[in-house]
């Protein structure tokens, strides 16, 4: 499943021009206005090819143009348009930053899915038994994992083909391999 731990903004809507978030700005660098990012993009510095991010702090969303950015260790800095010295950059700290879903590479494996897609999926047994909605999604150690809002939440692991059979985007539903019980 291709990771960009996407939250939709509740304010975009639905369609291409809604906004998917790929992480945050998470701490400053140096006195130039750097920021450190914390990024939910495999790989990590893969939020720098985006040349435009949307930022949010509070309810509002702000484009800003990203000039500069490189990965540095395990870190990733991004210097923005605008951004020239530590107190521009602090007013910064903890802003998600997201991209418009139609910015995002559509040639995806077959299996691979971006989980802001996957998010509000019906998702239905092989059966037929509607076990809920994917309410999201979250990385374990082992494999992903969809949470599933129904009469109850449930868990179901990521195992393509041994309990997702197939997901159909267009009709908006997951078929699984699941016990309803479990």
């Amino acid at each position: 499943m291709a990771d960009s731990r996407v939250k939709e903004p509740e304010s975009e809507g639905d369609g291409p021009a809604r906004l998917v978030t790929l992480g945050h700005v998470s701490g400053l660098h140096g006195v130039q206005g750097w920021l450190k990012v914390y990024s939910d993009t495999r790989p990590r510095e893969g939020i720098l090819d985006y040349p435009t991010w949307y930022l949010r702090r509070g309810q509002n969303w702000e484009a800003v143009a990203l000039q500069h950015g490189r990965r540095q260790g395990k870190l990733v800095l991004a210097k923005l348009q605008g951004c020239n010295d530590r107190e521009t950059a602090r007013e910064l700290l903890g802003a998600d930053i997201a991209v418009r879903r139609s910015q995002l590479p559509e040639n995806l494996a077959d299996d691979e899915f971006y989980w802001a897609d996957l998010e509000g999926l019906q998702v239905v047994t092989l059966e037929g038994v509607e076990l809920g909605r994917v309410s999201w999604l979250m990385e374990t150690g082992a494999n992903d994992v969809l949470v599933v809002q129904g009469e109850r939440e449930r868990l179901l692991p990521w195992i393509w083909e041994q309990v997702i059979r197939d997901v159909d985007l267009k009709a908006g539903r997951i078929l699984v391999d699941w016990d309803p019980e479990f």
